[in-house]
């Protein structure tokens, strides 16, 4: 079993930035690949990023390639989301997920077997 606990939501204007963390316990987080996905009210949950167990590989959805980037401190056993240039569009809550097993990176929400509970992002225009 997997514990998963995102923080660093909140409010922020169009341009800004943020940083969210998930910090894991309860099993060899290095062994996990980890993403990142959101979920608008009224809307499918939609994959964002996802890194591989060491970092070495990541993955991007299009629409935030060269703004966001994923990467984990398996040494603190968290994983973090950089967002930058953010927008309205980005208000969602963001949910940190990890794959059970030795599983590349993957952008479906199928593919993740333990989630957090969410942290929320309010981009203001």
């Amino acid at each position: 079993q997997v514990q998963l606990v995102e923080s660093g939501g909140g409010l922020v204007q169009a341009g800004g930035s943020l940083r969210l963390s998930c910090a894991a316990s309860g099993r060899t987080f290095s062994t996990s690949a980890m993403g990142w996905f959101r979920q608008a009210p009224g809307k499918e949950r939609e994959f964002v990023a996802a890194i591989s167990r060491r970092g070495g590989t990541t993955d991007y959805a299009d629409f935030v390639k060269g703004r966001f980037t994923i990467s984990r401190d398996n040494a603190k056993n968290t994983v973090y989301l950089q967002m930058n240039s953010l927008k309205p569009e980005d208000t969602a809550t963001y949910y940190c997920a990890a794959r059970d097993g030795l599983y590349d990176t993957s952008g479906s929400t199928y593919a993740y077997d333990f989630w957090g509970q969410g942290t929320q992002v309010t981009v203001s225009s």
